[in-house]
């Protein structure tokens, strides 16, 4: 079963390195980058691929994804 979180994409300050910083907010401390926000949205499938993965190790719960606040259309 693929679980699918919502994820935040947002720009980095040229002092931060340029770029895009793309986080998942259910999951605490998952989190990649990228230069463009789909390069930062690639990166962050798999830091939430070794996240999940992390959790199943150490026996920890795994968030369910969060409902989606809205929909457009």
């Amino acid at each position: 079963m693929k679980l699918e979180y919502a994820v935040r994409i947002e720009r980095l300050a040229d002092i931060d390195g340029g770029g895009y910083l793309a986080t998942v907010p259910d999951l605490p401390g998952c989190m990649s980058d990228g230069e463009t926000p789909e390069e930062a949205l690639k990166n962050v499938q798999e830091a939430i691929e070794s996240w999940v993965e992390a959790a199943k190790e150490w026996n920890e719960d795994i968030p369910k994804p969060s409902p989606p606040l809205a929909r457009a259309g």
